[in-house]
C-alpha cells in the first residue's frame, strides 16, 4: 500500500499529533457549520410560518385602491403589498382587482377553473 511514511518512532509521532491536532480543528468547525446550518433552517422556517397565504399588491400610493391579487410567495408581488386572508382575496377578486398572471390567486382560491 502506502509506504511514504518515516521509520522512526519521533517523526511518527510529531505526525500523528499535528494530524490529530488538524481533526480537532476540523471536528470544531464543521461543529460550528451544522450550528450555524440549524439555525438558518430553523429561521427558514418561522419565515415561512409567518408568510402571508395571500397578498394584496398596491400602487404607487398606497392611498389607492389595489391593484392586485398575488399567492404568497409569489416573486411578482411589489414591496407595497400586505398580507390577507382567503376570504379578503376573494372580495377583491370579486370587486376586479386584478389576479396576478403568474400566480393565479384565482385558481388557487376556486374562483377559475385552470
Amino acid at each position: 500500500m502506502f509506504d511514504d511514511l518515516p521509520e522512526d518512532v519521533p517523526r511518527l509521532e510529531t505526525l500523528r499529533t499535528w494530524h490529530a491536532m488538524w481533526v480537532t480543528r476540523i471536528d470544531a468547525k464543521l461543529t460550528q457549520a451544522r450550528q450555524r446550518e440549524a439555525e438558518q433552517a430553523r429561521a427558514a422556517a418561522v419565515r415561512e410560518a409567518e408568510r402571508p397565504a395571500w397578498l394584496l399588491d398596491y400602487g404607487l400610493n398606497r392611498d389607492r385602491p389595489p391593484v392586485g391579487v398575488h399567492v404568497g410567495d409569489c416573486r411578482m408581488a411589489g414591496q407595497r403589498s400586505k398580507g390577507i386572508d382567503a376570504d379578503v382575496a376573494r372580495q377583491a377578486l370579486a370587486a376586479g382587482v386584478s389576479a396576478c398572471t403568474v400566480c393565479r390567486p384565482d385558481t388557487e382560491l376556486g374562483m377559475l377553473e385552470q
